[in-house]
């Protein structure tokens, strides 16, 4: 047992007896933040026993507790719950425990994103502390004789998410997390395939979508799953061969080249560690496996064997170079998974013991191979595999699969946000059925605003108004994208799932209210004012602290037509705007 008394809390390091020999040392980053630095040694490589980083926080004004998979539950929790877990391709190791008015009181991260980690800040209910927790090698991991990490813990009183964007920053430092290159066209709404064919595809199919969404604002196509099998029974038991089905796509380069002659880009969706029973390449790899899911027919490739990693990077290579595709939809990374204990039928061959450092080499190997031949080429990952290292393989990262849930969806956008940096966060594919009024419609792109839209509904199928309404929203995204995407993001009341959320750029501010709230305007005059009326209702509260002179007012209903317009002399406290549902106000000075 080691322990450090210094910096903020009094920080303590246990394990079992060993030949490995461990340290803390501490320095201040800053006033409110701790670096604590832990090193681990043997004199010789070998399997480290788990070693635990504990401290304590005396519960003071801290109501909620917002990590990377919280979703709806950002309550706090007791110190006997099951840790959190974190992988290279799952999570990451970060707790924000912030106070009701949104300010942070402590927030914590680990450096070691790449290794298996369980981490918590639990309520011990005897001495009304958290009991913070990092705990190390309790999975299989690669012989070692050296192994050091940091701990950022910040304790400043500044908005949780300042403290989150802080920890974002800090991850980028680390030569091993640099984030990939994120192209422009990472950054344009996109037409998803999924919800709107499921395995149903055809080319004529998507050829008209691409051509319908192109006419609104989209830049890509993505195609997910369906396009390698002529089964749509929604399972993996075909995956693995990944060569187009004949019965679809007979023609696989021909078809993109059709979509790319309409202005679009095309990504293709692949399952990485999937190969079903029933696949061609099924007998080549079936001893090469982590797993076998009997539900979903299909096995879990074992990347710690060079011929997988080499099978599935050359695969993507294969097609890239075939069939001149633009970017992947790389799926289910995080199925990867340390086994308990290895299989009794697996082949030799592995070079290595680690899953998650295998991972690490195979999705390295895809992305330097695949810039190598288009440097611009699109790599979207989906949550919760959202970790800084996830950042160095891919360049946009996509909430999880949510459909016709705009709540969901705008809850896991923004916390996506929050730990991406400038990687492209995108919404999941919005749907919604054809005869909801075109108001509520509407709430499945507001809810999604400060994220890049993807769309995922026939558009022919929908009436004129929806259609209109889906143009107006993808027009007025991208007219102010350098702010939703680019300003300064405040996400508030997480615990309350975001109900009012503003940006702030150099000359405008936008704010999207979804709950019957107050908005409070920004001091320093901003040029343009946007409030968005992401509800039902038919009004907007505001609140200027300092006076904001005057303004010329519109006033454009969800389709984004006209339906107000006046001068206002000058606005400080409260006022009350009628805005239409799903409409907005723009204050222009």
């Amino acid at each position: 047992m080691h322990t450090l008394t210094a910096g903020l809390y009094e920080y303590r390091l246990d394990s079992e007896a060993s030949p490995f020999r461990a340290s803390l040392r501490i320095e201040r980053e800053d006033d409110g933040i701790d670096i604590v630095r832990l090193l681990i040694e043997a004199d010789e490589p070998q399997v480290p026993p788990p070693f635990a980083l504990s401290w304590h926080v005396p519960i003071i004004d801290a109501q909620g507790m917002w990590h990377p998979t919280a979703n709806f539950n950002k309550g706090l929790r007791a110190d006997w719950a099951q840790p959190f877990d974190s992988k290279s391709t799952y999570s990451a190791p970060v707790v924000s425990l912030y106070a009701a008015s949104g300010r942070n009181r402590m927030t914590f991260a680990f450096s070691d994103a790449l290794n298996a980690i369980k981490f918590d800040a639990g309520v011990n209910e005897e001495t009304a502390r958290f009991r913070c927790l990092v705990a190390l090698f309790d999975t299989p991991t690669t012989p070692l004789s050296r192994y050091e990490a940091e701990l950022r813990v910040d304790a400043r009183d500044v908005p949780y998410y300042e403290a989150l964007a802080g920890v974002s920053r800090w991850w980028e430092t680390y030569p091993a997390y640099a984030p990939a290159p994120v192209p422009a066209a990472a950054l344009e709404p996109m037409y998803s395939t999924w919800y709107s064919f499921h395995q149903q595809l055809t080319p004529e199919g998507i050829e008209r979508q691409c051509e319908l969404s192109r006419a609104i604002g989209c830049d890509s196509v993505i195609v997910d799953d369906g396009w390698q099998t002529a089964d749509n029974a929604r399972g993996y038991a075909y995956c693995g061969d990944w060569n187009a089905c004949a019965e679809k796509i007979p023609d696989m380069k021909a078809h993109v080249a059709r979509v790319h002659a309409l202005g679009m880009r095309y990504l293709l969706w692949y399952s990485v560690p999937f190969v079903g029973i029933r696949s061609g390449v099924w007998n080549r790899f079936a001893h090469k496996l982590l797993d076998y899911i009997e539900r979903l027919n299909t096995g879990v490739l074992d990347p710690r064997y060079p011929e997988v990693r080499e099978y599935l990077i050359g695969t993507y290579e294969r097609a890239l170079l075939e069939w001149d595709l633009d970017g992947f939809k790389l799926d289910f990374v995080d199925v990867f998974r340390q086994p308990a204990a290895e299989r009794g039928d697996a082949d030799p061959g592995r070079d290595m013991d680690s899953v998650a450092q295998a991972v690490d080499v195979l999705l390295s190997g895809v992305i330097d191979r695949l810039r190598a031949i288009k440097p611009d080429v699109m790599i979207e990952f989906r949550q919760a595999y959202i970790s800084p290292l996830m950042r160095k393989y891919g360049n946009m990262f996509r909430a999880g699969d949510v459909p016709n849930d705009a709540l969901q969806n705008r809850a896991h956008t923004i916390d996506v946000r929050l730990l991406c940096g400038h990687t492209a966060a995108h919404s999941d594919m919005i749907m919604w059925h054809p005869d909801e009024p075109a108001e509520s419609a509407a709430l499945q792109l507001l809810n999604i605003l400060f994220a890049v839209p993807q769309i995922s509904v026939r558009l022919d199928a929908l009436p004129r108004r929806h259609r209109d309404m889906v143009a107006f929203w993808l027009r007025f995204w991208r007219e102010h994208r350098d702010t939703l995407m680019g300003g300064d993001l405040a996400p508030h009341h997480p615990e309350l799932n975001y109900p009012l959320v503003t940006a702030r750029g150099a000359r405008e501010f936008i704010a999207a209210a979804y709950h019957d709230t107050v908005v409070g305007l920004p001091g320093g005059r901003a040029e343009t004012i946007i409030l968005v009326n992401g509800t039902r209702g038919g009004r907007l509260v505001a609140e200027a602290a300092e006076e904001i002179g005057p303004r010329s007012v519109r006033v454009l209903d969800c389709c984004g037509v006209e339906i107000d317009t006046y001068a206002l002399d000058g606005l400080k406290g409260l006022r009350a705007f009628d805005v239409p549902a799903s409409g907005l106000v723009i204050l222009q000075a």
